[in-house]
């Protein structure tokens, strides 16, 4: 007779598989996109902020290991990660660059759609998320930037550490702001 001894509760979340991600850093580098911070795409997160009311907006390229915000809005200046002052419980600023397995965005480029979650603790495969512990994140809206190859090149994205009712009418400002940007993407890149 075995016996399996149980196993610590541990995150529900599982990173989906990107089979898409050589092609995409590829695709990434030839358009110039993914490596640095953009002042258009700082602008571009600053827009789609003011559009939803959201304190954080993102324009974010995924490679195999990280994600890249190129364009980012925050409430307070735009940086590299840096703990808060505060103590034990002091939460960390979100920056440029995050780890693939944290944050909804390497789903919505595997789902290839669009994905909101007005709360993230109404989810148990995305609350157990890295970035909801560690940066409070309650509520995601996201869209895929889907070029005319059909590469998906990365998301535009907004979340609040609130819960929010994005409903229908955000659905459609997130979906129809990546179109925007994916046309923009490829007549500056030369499509």
């Amino acid at each position: 007779m075995s016996y399996d001894p149980p196993r610590p509760a541990g995150r529900l979340l599982l990173t989906p598989e990107d089979k898409e991600a050589p092609q995409r850093r590829r695709r990434l580098r030839g358009l110039g996109l993914g490596e640095h911070p953009d002042p258009a795409l700082d602008a571009f997160a600053d827009h789609l902020a003011e559009l939803t009311g959201a304190p954080y907006a993102m324009v974010n390229f995924i490679d195999e290991n990280r994600q890249f915000f190129a364009g980012l809005h925050t409430p307070g200046s735009v940086g590299l990660p840096r703990p808060v002052s505060g103590g034990e419980h002091a939460k960390p600023e979100v920056g440029r660059q995050l780890a693939r397995d944290y944050g909804f965005c390497p789903h919505v480029v595997v789902r290839r759609k669009a994905l909101v979650l007005e709360d993230v603790c109404d989810y148990p495969r995305f609350a157990g998320n890295p970035v909801v512990d560690e940066f409070g994140i309650r509520s995601y809206l996201g869209a895929p930037l889907i070029d005319s190859t059909g590469m998906v090149l990365g998301t535009v994205c907004v979340v609040d550490t609130e819960p929010r009712p994005w409903g229908k009418p955000g659905l459609e400002t997130i979906k129809s702001t990546a179109a925007e940007l994916v046309a923009r993407l490829e007549l500056l890149g030369g499509g």
